[in-house]
């Protein structure tokens, strides 16, 4: 492993990995991170403190203010903001949400470089919604005109600059609820020509059953990139590469890859065990998951393709630390 990057690793310092290679994580603003990525001593007096439900439990969390994104791109290169899969940017009568508050924050701290990949709220991308302790069906799914008008038209014009991706999560369909792969190719392709083209649209499919052709045509038709993602009931991301031929289909020519939660290991479950995010914690982590997402890397890098990695804590407890193994693991392949 060459001497240098090897001693930036230890300072997890993931910027100098490879001109091709974009490191990041799933949300930032840690304060289980002090010490690794954050100065303990300049939030002094400003950490939130505020309670979260997972999974019928109360946690505290403790949340670094904005600012702190400075510091978080002197160790990364790219940063996932995930707040806006929950909500618009503007709501029904096309005024400002707390989500267009807190990204107009944001960009007050942000240099040319940094680079950020948002997520698409759920209203649009989501055939059912949890609401009221039960899943409901969504009468906005797939509604060109919400993602349009309440949330592309609106970040273009304050994060335009910055953005290299906005990630379509859809989340798993029980077989008795999925429509066949033909109905939602079609679903797929009628949305995709009625909003704006562009080159940033990444979408999260997850379940497995879509990952086909009728749906990979579509991606490729339109230029989306498939969304490699570790997480609870997705095969192996050397699975799902597998799937569409090994393809690099975004027509930007950036991959995206997020480390969300070991394989078999539900949300809650994996957020009870990693929380408060300042550790790894002993056995969590699919240890193939780290080779997987360095052949990706590599097979980006060998395609002129840019390697977005988003890491969660989730996927083993803290993200600086699975970063630190997967830039180790690159490194060690990589000649002086």
């Amino acid at each position: 492993m060459p001497e240098r990057k090897a001693l930036n690793l230890e300072n997890f310092d993931f910027r100098e990995l490879h001109p091709n290679v974009f490191m990041g994580t799933a949300s930032d603003r840690y304060a289980g991170w002090i010490g690794q990525i954050y100065s303990g001593q300049r939030y002094a007096g400003q950490i939130n403190r505020r309670q979260k439900r997972v999974g019928g439990k109360s946690f505290a969390e403790e949340v670094l203010p904005v600012e702190s994104v400075e510091e978080y791109f002197r160790h990364f290169r790219v940063l996932e903001l995930d707040f806006t899969f929950y909500q618009p940017l503007l709501d029904e009568d096309g005024k400002p949400t707390r989500n267009l508050h807190a990204l107009r924050a944001y960009s007050q701290y942000l240099n040319k470089e940094d680079r950020l990949i948002l997520k698409v709220p759920q209203t649009v991308f989501a055939r059912k919604l949890w609401r009221g302790g039960k899943y409901i069906e969504n009468d906005q799914y797939l509604n060109p005109e919400i993602f349009t008008s309440r949330f592309y038209k609106p970040v273009i014009g304050l994060l335009a600059p910055w953005i290299v991706g906005f990630i379509f999560e859809q989340e798993y369909q029980r077989k008795q609820d999925r429509p066949s792969v033909k109905a939602m190719a079609a679903e797929l392709d009628d949305f995709f020509s009625a909003i704006p083209e562009d080159g940033r649209y990444h979408v999260e499919i997850r379940t497995d059953a879509f990952l086909t052709s009728p749906v990979f045509s579509v991606f490729e038709k339109y230029g989306l990139g498939q969304v490699l993602s570790h997480w609870t009931w997705l095969p192996h991301l050397s699975s799902q590469f597998t799937l569409s031929g090994k393809r690099f289909l975004n027509k930007g020519e950036n991959c995206v890859v997020r480390l969300m939660t070991p394989r078999g290991i539900r949300y809650e479950d994996a957020y009870a065990k990693t929380h408060p995010f300042n550790g790894m914690i002993d056995g969590m982590m699919n240890p193939e998951m780290v080779d997987e997402t360095v052949d990706i890397m590599r097979a980006a890098i060998e395609n002129g393709v840019q390697a977005n990695v988003i890491v969660n804590n989730r996927a083993g407890g803290n993200a600086p630390l699975i970063a630190q193994k997967i830039g180790e693991q690159f490194l060690a392949g990589q000649s002086d």
